[in-house]
């Protein structure tokens, strides 16, 4: 099989160079924050390193492969491991710190749970402060978000100044979920060892350098996850199910969307982390990742490909046009009747003009849905007659039970390519 992660040309002749670099660092690289003139940069190893980063510990080689340089985690857990694996890869980490956010249960009244967070970060920090592929630590993710004890940047500005006292070599920031004025207002007062600010946005990536200067930050900061159009802030259909870009209507918002920001922001942003390099149950098997389970690309990744190199791979994904069920988009809050045949339509083409293959599921709407990433459950699927076509015209029969559900295509081109959509259905 001929797959797209083939490297191209000038990555092929360049990478070679970058890795045995790389990989014959030893012990901690210097990583520091400096301001020239009205503009911020991120030196590391003297050089400047601006971040093309990715989100997850999947797929590494490929992220090399397409001109990326760093990925981005969580927390602390298989670091040794994901530490060691970025290395042999040329790429770097923001290594995560587990700072716990309220909304997960942790009192930040409580001196002496603080205290043993601090300690059992303070552990890490020691642990992993030397490895060559540190590039920056992360700590907590999205603190911000429903959340009301301003008392967790106090204990964020302890963490970053045990850093600064611990491991001089790399600089600390913590991940914002969206970012308002009064939230950095104290933040700038109370949490002053915060030596970049970190960024989880979506939709509203390209206006993100005027949200950062309204608020009042000149500092330098970091995106640390964009991606499509999240669930929250889309359409949805009349019973509150959101509507899911299909995978081609993604790339193209990534693409524009990083034009009008990362790009842009020549004096504050120092790079990005696309959300996600790999897959996730969010809503939906689809959403935010740009693989699916099996490892197949999207359309997002090629794009990814001409951001980080500036060249598209030799073979791209599938396009999808148009989805339709009963001769309807999702837009439309599509209504069923029980136990009846529908049409199904998908319009796609691919750009090689390989041959396409087309894959149906059908699942129910996930209800046992968490929060700012929070883990989910995959609903199960639901057996269907469509398993076995392989066309883009078909029928399919609604279910028997009342209810919300998901009807999704898969459209394959045979070399590891996918393209990916979804309409969502109330059966009445």
């Amino acid at each position: 099989m001929k797959l797209k992660n083939l490297l191209f040309t000038a990555v092929a002749c360049t990478l070679p160079f970058i890795l045995n670099a790389q990989q014959h660092l030893k012990g901690p690289v210097k990583v520091e924050v400096k301001k020239n003139g009205n503009a911020y940069q991120l030196l590391r190893n003297g050089q400047p390193y601006f971040i093309k980063g990715a989100g997850g510990t999947s797929y590494l080689s490929r992220i090399a492969a397409y001109g990326g340089n760093s990925i981005r985690t969580w927390g602390t857990k298989d670091a040794q491991q994901i530490l060691d694996s970025a290395q042999k890869h040329g790429l770097t980490v923001l290594m995560g710190l587990g700072v716990v956010p309220e909304r997960h249960g942790f009192n930040y009244d409580d001196a002496d749970a603080v205290k043993k967070q601090f300690e059992r970060v303070k552990a890490d920090v020691i642990k992993f402060k030397n490895h060559p592929a540190l590039l920056a630590w992360g700590i907590g993710n999205e603190l911000n978000l429903s959340y009301k004890n301003p008392k967790v940047w106090d204990a964020v500005n302890d963490i970053a100044k045990m850093i600064h006292q611990e491991d001089p070599n790399h600089p600390a920031s913590t991940v914002l979920a969206g970012i308002n004025k009064r939230e950095i207002d104290y933040i700038k007062t109370n949490t002053p060892a915060i030596d970049i600010l970190a960024i989880n946005t979506y939709g509203g990536l390209a206006a993100l350098p005027e949200q950062v200067k309204a608020t009042g930050w000149t500092g330098p900061y970091l995106v640390t996850e964009w991606g499509p159009t999240g669930h929250w802030e889309g359409l949805q259909t009349t019973w509150n199910a959101p509507i899911e870009e299909t995978s081609s209507e993604k790339a193209a918002v990534y693409k524009s969307r990083y034009a009008f920001s990362v790009e842009r922001d020549t004096l504050n942003c120092l790079g990005s982390y696309v959300f996600l390099w790999g897959q996730k149950q969010e809503r939906t098997p689809t959403w935010y990742g740009v693989f699916t389970e099996s490892g197949e690309e999207s359309e997002v990744v090629d794009v990814m490909q001409y951001l980080w190199s500036g060249a598209y791979p030799k073979n791209k994904s599938p396009h999808i046009y148009a989805f339709h069920l009963n001769g309807k988009k999702a837009v439309n809050s599509i209504q069923l009747k029980a136990a009846t045949k529908y049409p199904v339509f998908v319009d796609a083409a691919d750009p090689d003009r390989d041959p396409l293959t087309y894959h149906y599921e059908l699942l129910a709407e996930a209800t046992n849905v968490g929060e700012g990433g929070d883990h989910e459950d995959r609903p199960k699927a639901i057996p269907t007659n469509l398993d076995n076509l392989k066309t883009n015209t078909v029928q399919i029969t609604s279910p028997n039970a009342k209810g919300a559900y998901r009807l999704f295509v898969y459209v394959r081109d045979g070399n590891n390519n996918v393209a990916t959509a979804n309409i969502p259905f109330y059966v009445n």
